[in-house]
């Protein structure tokens, strides 16, 4: 399936980085969150004409493909219903000092994405954008076969949602690879080798907080290919979710 509008349900870092790679790859973007079609304005002034604001229900949908980038604690507010019988690509993280503590997470009877789909039971859910902050998100983007071009590692049920995701990320600027189905989805969660890092340079040590915040805005990030996420994701051992603390995507 060909996208041409990307909806989404969330307006915050990793959301927004997303809809400014959608609409300089000429799709359209549907943009929501909880505050209301009012409170984007700005964000929508900025993307330009390819932009239109909604609620949730209505991003849901408009979009051929859409993503899920809230706080994880505000998953049950997802629009099932609108989300029947689409592709939602959930970018969500469990952090529990924001989200506070979800059990069955704490136990590992589930990755947080498989906690998605038991709300979104009629959607076809993809994890991806997860492992990447949203700086980087933004600037490595690459055209395809690009020498620097990075990748980012999906997991899902549905092969031919997986397969869609990864021509969207292809739009966007990157390169996917499948670590797996839901279950697997764990190996690109906080505190896993793919996790962040690596598409972060060294950051100096001794820097006060306002170089530190200047070093994350304007320093590049680090390619990271696709045989490298596959090798990161293949090294990564299952510790209790929820574990690493929240880092800034």
């Amino acid at each position: 399936m060909a996208t041409r509008t990307l909806g989404l349900i969330g307006s915050g870092m990793i959301g927004s980085a997303l809809a400014g790679l959608a609409v300089a790859a000429e799709l359209d973007v549907v943009i929501s969150n909880s505050r209301g079609p009012e409170s984007l304005a700005d964000l929508v002034a900025r993307l330009g004409d390819r932009a239109r604001a909604a609620t949730p229900e209505e991003a849901a949908g408009a979009g051929d493909l859409v993503v899920a980038t809230i706080p994880l604690k505000s998953y049950p507010q997802l629009p099932a219903a609108a989300l029947a019988d689409k592709t939602v690509i959930d970018t969500m993280n469990y952090y529990p000092d924001r989200d506070g503590r979800l059990a069955a997470l704490d136990a590992s009877e589930m990755t947080s994405t498989e906690l998605v789909r038991q709300h979104l039971a009629d959607s076809r859910v993809v994890k991806a954008v997860n492992n990447i902050d949203f700086r980087r998100l933004t600037t490595s983007a690459r055209p395809a076969g690009a020498p620097d071009r990075s990748a980012l590692p999906i997991a899902g049920d549905d092969p031919t949602a997986k397969a869609d995701v990864a021509r969207l990320l292809d739009l966007l600027g990157y390169d996917a690879v499948d670590i797996g189905t839901l279950a697997d989805s764990w190996r690109s969660e906080p505190g896993t080798p793919v996790y962040v890092q690596p598409y972060l340079a060294q950051r100096p040590d001794g820097l006060s907080q306002e170089e530190a915040q200047r070093w994350f805005f304007e320093t590049p990030g680090v390619p990271v290919s696709a045989s490298r996420v596959k090798e990161l994701a293949d090294q990564a051992v299952r510790r209790p979710a929820g574990d690493t603390p929240m880092t800034v995507q």
